[in-house]
């Protein structure tokens, strides 16, 4: 059996995180699957999910990691391409990656105590985004 829904989460600046862990929940309890797979994915190249223990501090470490590693620069290509400013934004985005899959038992995410599903933002302007989460499984 497969079950698929949308999920959309306004961001408001780049590096912002959203703990999804509980909307993604609820798909699955949706979906009536026992026993299987979430996959869950952000639609765009500017945006990212994982899972993380969502605290404010990691929330805070996390895009700064990010930063650190990917810094906002006019040298990328892509900012050579389009002027847009958001060349680091792609490189964080596609690094950390646009989905998950976690496994279902029991009608419920295995997740560990301090796991939770997260969106992060890799933009550099609010957005409406769209996830898409597909359950799979009996």
């Amino acid at each position: 059996m497969v079950f698929q829904k949308r999920i959309v989460v306004s961001t408001s600046r780049h590096g912002q995180m959203h703990d999804i862990t509980h909307e993604v929940a609820a798909v699955v309890t949706e979906s009536g699957i026992q026993m299987g797979t979430a996959n869950v994915f952000n639609v765009g190249s500017t945006g990212a999910i994982g899972t993380i223990e969502f605290e404010p501090g990691l929330q805070r470490d996390y895009p700064e990691l990010l930063d650190r590693l990917m810094p906002p620069s006019r040298d990328y290509g892509h900012e050579q391409a389009w002027h847009d400013g958001n060349g680091h934004s792609h490189l964080q985005a596609t690094t950390v990656g646009p989905s998950i899959t976690v496994p279902i038992a029991s009608g419920a995410l295995v997740l560990g105590t301090w796991q939770q599903v997260f969106h992060l933002e890799c933009d550099i302007k609010p957005r409406q985004r769209e996830i898409v989460v597909t359950v799979v499984g009996e």
